[in-house]
């Protein structure tokens, strides 16, 4: 075997690349980062569905020490992100350090040698420190309905889009109505000839403030000094605001759902239909999502709204539980992703021969997101308690960044084998975020991906980034336990 890297990164999506740079920046140069894929991106990469777009403006949606000035929108579409990816991996030199086509299958913690033995698709490596980019919307979820397996036609989930298959004219099922759908559904209603959406469950969907951006406008933010980070500093402060609402004072809701009922009821004039897009839960206990053209395609002649519930596929198509059959010749599964795995599939063993996916059988538990005990020198990235329903996660990775570097730098200084949270630290952190959790939006009574399948919310962090960003300026020498290096 090779000798042992100084840092292992596991993904190549904003939080990997991210992650490579900040190491890089701080002298750490002997580092790998392992992509299963064939290029980097993330989600990304994977989510190529017409009509793919971000729902956080551009200017937050990127690296604070990477500005870039001619996004061609205010909210940039997937083409575009991905691009800028790539930009930040060639210009920081990051690329020479991926493995593409290299699939982590597990890892285990040597106590003797200090050391992550990690076990790939493309052979073994060590490394002293294991850092996890997997990200939370990586695994596609598609549903468990009987026959699947036995449609006729072309059926595929919304991130493994088939771009051979030609839309046009033909009877597409859509199922699902979450933000993939909310994209996918207006650009491919004018294209296929009859459009059914299969709903079991209504968004709440307010009108997205988007537009092109103007060449003087691009001309501004490049050449006046300022200018972009003014714009970054004021989106970012709008945004933040909306926490109240989501984790606070849920009843500030009320002014975002007076806009959503607007806007339901001036692009759809036939009440019936209209009944049938009102949620039944409080408003943020899912994802809110936005957009200007999904309620109008719904309106159009040659798209079918179903509520009936899915029994099963057959060839034709898809039959509900009324007993009609809805014939098909292409299925889009827009389900969304397993979010509340994190490492899974893989197999992480860490001291004594524990295994993470049983350590979070209950659900997965992180001090700050970032750290597990039991797991020393593991860290992770967008872990549990780091996901947003009001911001942008480039901040929050930016913040977990830091303070990985400061474990690192740590590690180095003080010349120790490891760190490791101790117990009692991650308990603690993991019943405040319950008890603060118990306040938010997010537990007024729905079922939603942030939740594991027993109800507990482990995905979303129930304050403001900020105060994020200020739990994590450091790492606290009095949360870990060490190992001195003998």
């Amino acid at each position: 075997m090779a000798s042992p890297r100084t840092v292992v990164i596991i993904g190549s999506g904003f939080g990997g690349i991210g992650m490579a740079i900040r190491l890089k920046q701080a002298g750490i140069h002997d580092l790998v980062v392992l992509e299963k894929a064939g290029g980097l991106g993330g989600t990304w990469r994977d989510n190529t569905y017409p009509g793919a777009a971000c729902d956080v403006p551009s200017h937050l949606y990127s690296f604070s020490f990477e500005p870039r000035t001619d996004w061609s929108r205010r909210f940039p579409p997937q083409r575009e992100i991905l691009e800028y990816l790539w930009h930040c991996a060639r210009k920081y030199e990051v690329l020479p350090h991926v493995r593409f086509g290299c699939e982590v299958t597990g890892a285990r913690f040597d106590e003797d040698a200090a050391l992550w033995r990690i076990s790939t698709s493309d052979g073994d490596l060590s490394a002293r420190v294991l850092v996890s980019a997997c990200g939370q919307l990586n695994r596609p979820a598609l549903p468990p309905i009987e026959g699947r397996e036995t449609f006729a036609g072309a059926g595929f989930h919304s991130a493994r889009w088939d771009h051979g298959v030609d839309l046009a004219g033909k009877r597409v099922a859509v199922v699902g109505t979450g933000a993939s759908a909310v994209q996918i559904v207006p650009e491919i209603a004018g294209v296929a000839g009859r459009l059914t959406l299969f709903q079991r469950s209504a968004p709440y969907v307010v009108d997205k403030p988007d537009r092109p951006y103007r060449d003087w406008e691009r001309t501004v933010l490049e050449r006046v000094p300022g200018a972009y980070h003014l714009s970054r500093a004021r989106t970012y402060a709008l945004y933040e605001s909306r926490a109240l609402a989501f984790v606070k004072y849920p009843k500030l809701m009320e002014g975002m759902r007076a806009r959503f009922r607007r806007n339901l009821h001036r692009q759809i004039p036939d009440p019936g239909l209209r009944a049938a897009l009102e949620p039944d839960y409080p408003m943020g206990c899912k994802r809110i999502l936005i957009s200007n053209d999904y309620y109008p395609a719904l309106t159009r002649t040659n798209v079918e709204l179903v509520t009936e519930a899915i029994d099963r596929v057959v060839p034709a198509g898809i039959v509900t539980r009324d007993g009609a059959t809805h014939e098909a010749d292409v299925i889009v599964y827009a389900t969304g992703f397993r979010s509340t795995g994190f490492l899974a599939p893989m197999r992480i063993h860490g001291r004594g021969g524990r295994e993470l996916g049983r350590e979070w059988r209950d659900g997965a538990e992180a001090h700050l997101g970032i750290t597990v005990h039991g797991f020393p020198n593991l860290f992770l990235l967008y872990g549990p308690y780091t996901n947003l329903g009001h911001n942008s996660i480039i901040y929050m990775l930016e913040s977990q960044f830091r303070y990985v570097l400061g474990c690192v730098e740590a590690l180095r200084r003080h010349r120790l084998d490891w760190i490791e949270v101790r117990a009692d630290v991650q308990d603690a952190f993991g019943r405040q975020m319950q008890e603060r959790l118990r306040a938010t939006v997010w537990e007024a009574g729905c079922e939603s991906w942030y939740m594991t399948a027993d109800g507990k919310v482990v995905n979303n962090w129930p304050g403001f980034t900020f105060a994020y960003r200020r739990a994590t300026r450091r790492p606290d020498p009095r949360d870990f336990t060490a190992r001195r290096a003998s």
